[in-house]
């Protein structure tokens, strides 16, 4: 098969939607299948381009057998709502020449979108539309829902303009799919047909990622002694992930129990807020955004991780760290209303505490600590779930089965006759020329 994948994050990003667009098109390659990209340069989660990238715009490369075109993209220091919206704009709005230009010199048999971007999406599925190929819309977050319910945007008017596109842009794919059963259950509710929808879940290559001693590196550079208990929380710092809750739950603890560390490890836009915050407080670390050899390492070293989710991104999103979180054979703290999609995973792994209560998370923290049994129990359990529900090739698979029996029906079309609207884009050593 062909298959043009069409989404803002890709490799070298290192986690989130582009550690998971990346893995999928380099598996596809290794079962044999040509894969293209268009995508952005690199810029999450530190909210910034790297200087090498401003060359490179519309060139194609090879990373790893994928073919990749990267688009200009606007990129704020700050995230607000109005500058994110902007943000997406400028990426669906470069990215249409090259998504033309592959897919009529180049007829992919199946044009995948990843949303986000939901904005570059409807492009996607027009041009597969023309082209007779089949689309997918492979949901990762419900981006306008989480804008507005998390405060980033406000005006109803918009909200309800921007839900109406929404619907009509996924109506418009012949498939979409999205990474948990209430992810799925909101895209029905949507008006989607369960027909056209499916379940294909995040992953952890639980072979990479698994229980390991706690006495790592990470301790001895962050000076937390052997007998301390740790708390990780690994990933982006951005407004839904309510990191000020861990930072204050760490604080209350400070005089009581002297024993109890908080790492924080990654980067995003309320990062140095979060630094600013936890000033003082001698049992709060940080660390950069870590490399992926060292991973399993760092997660080792934590005693129980933390997910402290809004209540407002509820079902919004299910966490693609919790894959990992499972394999490390570590619990979990996480913060979800029961019912939600990360309530549903984490029962029986780990503790599930009110969103926003960061009395509750003080209080979870402290009987984790105290019950060194439970831990182990927790943790052996959400090591046996990873290995069953988020094995990386078994999902990968699912992924190419589907994508076959898309497919298979079709021949492919012949070029469509050019329209007086349709014309070529004429292109020079992979570059679009004006």
């Amino acid at each position: 098969m062909r298959i043009l994948l069409v989404g803002i994050n890709y490799a070298p990003d290192l986690i989130g939607v582009a550690k998971y667009n990346t893995e999928l098109c380099e598996a596809l390659v290794d079962e044999g299948h040509e894969v293209r990209v268009i995508t952005a340069p690199p810029y999450y989660p530190a909210w910034k381009i790297p200087t090498n990238f401003s060359a490179s715009y519309f060139r194609a490369t090879d990373v790893n057998g994928v073919r990749v075109t990267r688009t200009p993209i606007y990129v704020p220091a700050q995230p607000s709502g109005g500058k994110r919206l902007i943000h997406h704009a400028s990426f669906a709005l470069s990215s249409v020449l090259p998504v033309a230009k592959e897919a009529f010199s180049w007829r992919p048999d199946i044009m995948l979108s990843v949303a986000p971007s939901l904005m570059s999406a409807a492009f996607v599925s027009f041009m597969a539309r023309r082209i007779r190929a089949k689309s997918w819309l492979h949901v990762q977050d419900f981006e306008v829902d989480a804008a507005f319910d998390l405060g980033l945007l406000q005006n109803e008017n918009l909200r309800r303009g921007m839900l109406k596109a929404e619907a009509t842009i996924i109506r418009s794919f012949d498939r979409v799919s999205s990474i948990s059963p209430q992810m799925v259950a909101r895209l029905h509710g949507k008006g989607l047909e369960m027909g056209r929808t499916s379940e294909v879940r995040n992953w952890i290559d639980t072979g990479a990622i698994f229980p390991a001693s706690r006495q790592t590196s990470y301790r001895r550079q962050l000076g937390i002694p052997d007998t301390a208990t740790v708390g990780l929380y690994s990933g982006t710092m951005s407004n839904k992930q309510g990191l000020d809750l861990a930072i204050s739950a760490a604080a209350a603890l400070e005089d009581s129990r002297a024993n109890i560390h908080l790492i924080l490890a990654g980067e995003g836009p309320h990062k140095a807020k979060l630094v600013e915050m936890a000033e003082g407080h001698s049992r709060v670390h940080f660390l950069d955004l870590q490399p992926n050899e060292s991973f399993n390492e760092l997660m080792a070293t934590a005693d129980f991780h933390l997910i402290p989710q809004k209540a407002e991104a509820a079902d919004l999103v299910l966490p693609s760290k919790l894959g990992a979180i499972l394999a490390s054979g570590r619990p979990v703290i996480a913060m979800a209303s029961r019912g939600t999609g990360l309530a549903a995973e984490v029962d029986g792994a780990g503790l599930v505490i009110p969103p926003g209560d960061s009395r509750a998370l003080a209080a979870a923290i402290v009987k984790l600590s105290d019950e060194r049994g439970l831990c182990e129990e927790l943790g052996a359990e959400g090591r046996r779930r990873s290995i069953e529900r988020w094995d990386r090739r078994t999902i990968v698979r699912r992924w190419i089965e589907e994508m076959a029996t898309m497919k298979a029906p079709f021949a492919r079309a012949p070029k469509p006759t050019l329209g007086a609207m349709d014309v070529p884009i004429p292109v020079k050593d992979g570059v679009p020329l004006p």
